[in-house]
């Protein structure tokens, strides 16, 4: 199973962090409008990821819900018919509920950063550093703190979970 060491952030200076994320950014930026779909699960969390119409991903997560960098175990599928999938997966497991964004990501050497506007949210920054064969957390820890501290993200604006917890919680 793929291992990430991530983080996710609410951003109060948008512009500022974009100019940082580029600044360390190896590719220029990818614009990506995104919309996920939460299915009910008893662990983990199981979501479509739709793209486009002709493309999305299935993609679960196991990640504990904590505020600063944690291990992310996660599976994916790449699917050319996602609302047939979605129809599928809501008939079998019911709807969670649904978060919308728009996705600007950042390449960092083995780390995505993404900066995010979530629909009724607001704004916000994930880190996902991929760890490599034989890596430790803790190597994947530290990058990811570093490069908190070189976007300027400080503890206080860390969060626990996901964005469909916090719509949730609305």
């Amino acid at each position: 199973m793929p291992v990430n060491i991530e983080i996710k952030a609410r951003v109060a200076d948008i512009e500022a962090l974009k100019q940082r994320a580029e600044a360390l950014s190896d590719t220029p930026v990818e614009t990506i409008p995104q919309e996920d779909i939460f299915f009910r699960t008893e662990k983990g969390r199981l979501k479509l990821r739709i793209i486009s119409p002709d493309e999305g991903w299935l993609i679960y997560y196991e990640r504990p819900n904590q505020g600063g960098p944690k291990r992310s175990d996660y599976h994916f599928s790449r699917t050319f018919e996602p609302d047939t999938l979605e129809k599928v997966l809501t008939e079998a497991l019911g709807q969670r509920g649904v978060v919308r964004k728009t996705r600007r990501l950042y390449l960092a050497g083995q780390t995505r950063i993404h900066v995010d506007e979530v629909e009724g949210l607001g704004h916000f920054m994930e880190l996902e550093v991929v760890l490599r064969q034989g890596q430790s957390e803790a190597e994947g820890r530290a990058i990811a703190e570093d490069l908190m501290r070189r976007l300027g993200i400080r503890e206080s604006d860390l969060l626990e979970g996901a964005y469909m917890d916090l719509i949730e919680n609305l």
